[in-house]
């Protein structure tokens, strides 16, 4: 029940999202959501899912469906930083792993490079600038964006928390909070790291084999239930997408 609630508010987030082009349908979002997660497979990052979603649409909105699909993850990234960040600070709290020199200067560093983007957003590069992609973001209307923003909390407290109830279904007792801090360093640590979705389960099991490692937990647990969560929230979803693929015959519209 936990893949599919995490898949189903991704599609609740595309039909969201591509309202400002036109209005879909959950099926069509399902259609369209598990067809790109296949088509990006084997693609690194999967970037092949935002040229798939354009496919559905006509090629005049493609630029758009892009920048739509970028909004759609974009916000998932951003609630990985954030509660990957306080995951990390908890999980160094309880067991230091960094000095705390070490993460003032990394903080420090941070706010340099968001203060050197902030100053350099009205520099234009091919045409393009921060200063206009901030102006095309607030050209949503907000109540889309704020339902974006709580569907992808959703989400983000679906697919973490079934990491959790996997932990304790193989007996695994540590503090909530604790466990919890643990999981989120290991999405937002394996989420900075270039891969591919179909090496999903080995980029993320190595991460958290060495976290869950300094609490004490079975490495072979751990990889166990990283390659269960892949296979249940991955593999599943692009065997059902393929479907879609396989029987994708109309060509891209004009």
């Amino acid at each position: 029940s936990f893949s599919f609630f995490n898949r189903y508010f991704e599609i609740l987030k595309w039909q969201n999202l591509a309202q400002v082009i036109e209005k879909i349908s959950i099926g069509k979002a399902t259609e369209q959501v598990l067809s790109a997660l296949t088509a990006s497979i084997f693609t690194p990052n999967g970037i092949g899912e935002y040229g798939a979603k354009t496919l559905y649409f006509k090629k005049k909105e493609a630029k758009k469906v892009i920048f739509l699909n970028l909004i759609c993850n974009g916000i998932q990234m951003v609630l990985t930083i954030v509660f990957g960040t306080l995951g990390l600070l908890y999980f160094n709290y309880k067991l230091p792993i960094v000095s705390t020199k070490n993460i003032l200067l990394l903080f420090g560093l941070l706010a340099l490079i968001c203060g050197l983007l902030f100053g350099l957003k009205k520099i234009t590069i091919k045409g393009y600038s921060l200063a206009l992609l901030f102006e095309k973001i607030n050209e949503i209307p907000r109540p889309i964006h704020q339902k974006n923003i709580v569907l992808a909390i959703c989400r983000y407290l679906i697919f973490s928390h079934q990491y959790y109830f996997l932990f304790l279904a193989f007996d695994v007792e540590l503090p909530y909070f604790l466990l919890m801090a643990a999981i989120t360093s290991v999405y937002f640590l394996a989420s900075s790291l270039p891969t591919f979705q179909f090496l999903d389960f080995a980029v993320k099991g190595s991460v958290a084999v060495y976290f869950f490692g300094l609490l004490g937990v079975n490495e072979w647990i751990v990889i166990f239930i990283s390659t269960l969560m892949w296979f249940l929230n991955v593999v599943l979803p692009v065997l059902l997408g393929s479907y879609y693929v396989f029987n994708f015959k109309s060509k891209w519209k004009s």
